[in-house]
């Protein structure tokens, strides 16, 4: 073996030769390891969270960015007024968009936009369903409008018209219904304040004018309101007074009532 920095045809070469680990102390060689094993707790922390963030970047792709779970049905629940056809429409999802990504809320808002509709919640349903879940508004007064007739709810939105009057609810005859409209809110009042006996003898509820509100019982009989306000204490004056003869019951000044 040549040795390093012998010369041979008068040109100086070198040759590594790796010294047998016998070679090495084995202080160093436990010190080379200790060291290893440090370098390596170190760099596990920052692999670990490395792989946790590569982990959670690939299940937000595949949620948000893929169509593996994609929209593929819009479930409507809780209509009667509006077909699910509708709802759907109005929802606007489009098939197979990102479950995730779906905004909810604009959901809510375009459909609450609907006259029938009371309330809305929209969800998911994992992992390819959009759930809606519809409230419509309850009728409390019918408002006839020419040959047909427009439902109000409690707080006077007219919010549907049908071409024949509907049984159980009371007619309430105002010019314009609507929840701005006086005579509106004065005909609910009135109906909210009625005792169970006076609204089932109810015919119509009559707005006239702000003082002139009159309920036409079946019979012919007629009760004067007046205004809308102690309507708790005329209901119960005209409750008793419904076993009296007489036509014409005027309750517009319930501590003064005259019949005729």
């Amino acid at each position: 073996m040549t040795a390093p920095g012998s010369r041979r045809g008068g040109a100086r070469r070198w040759r590594l030769v790796r010294a047998h680990s016998d070679a090495v102390p084995g202080s160093v060689r436990r010190f080379m390891a200790r060291a290893r094993r440090r370098r390596l707790r170190a760099a596990l922390p920052w692999a670990t969270v490395g792989g946790v963030l590569a982990l959670a970047g690939l299940a937000t792709w595949v949620v948000y960015g893929t169509g593996v779970f994609g929209v593929r049905e819009v479930r409507v629940s809780g209509t009667e007024i509006l077909s699910a056809e509708e709802v759907r429409q109005v929802a606007d999802v489009r098939d197979g968009v990102a479950l995730a990504g779906v905004d909810l809320g604009a959901i809510e808002k375009r459909l609450a936009a609907l006259a029938p509709v009371d309330r809305v919640i929209a969800s998911r349903d994992w992992p390819r369903t959009i759930a809606i879940d519809v409230v419509e508004r309850n009728p409390v007064a019918v408002v006839p409008q020419g040959k047909k007739f427009v439902l109000v709810d409690k707080h006077g939105v007219a919010f549907h018209t049908v071409s024949a009057r509907p049984g159980g609810l009371p007619l309430a005859r105002v010019p314009k219904p609507g929840p701005d409209d006086a005579a509106t809110r004065s005909a609910l009042e009135v109906l909210a304040a009625l005792s169970p006996q006076l609204a089932k003898q109810l015919s119509a509820v009559v707005v006239k004018g702000p003082a002139e509100i009159e309920l036409e019982l079946r019979g012919g009989r007629l009760i004067v309101w007046g205004d809308s306000s102690q309507s708790g204490v005329k209901s119960e004056v005209a409750t008793a007074l419904l076993k009296e003869k007489g036509d014409r019951i005027d309750v517009s000044a319930p501590e003064v009532v005259t019949i005729r």
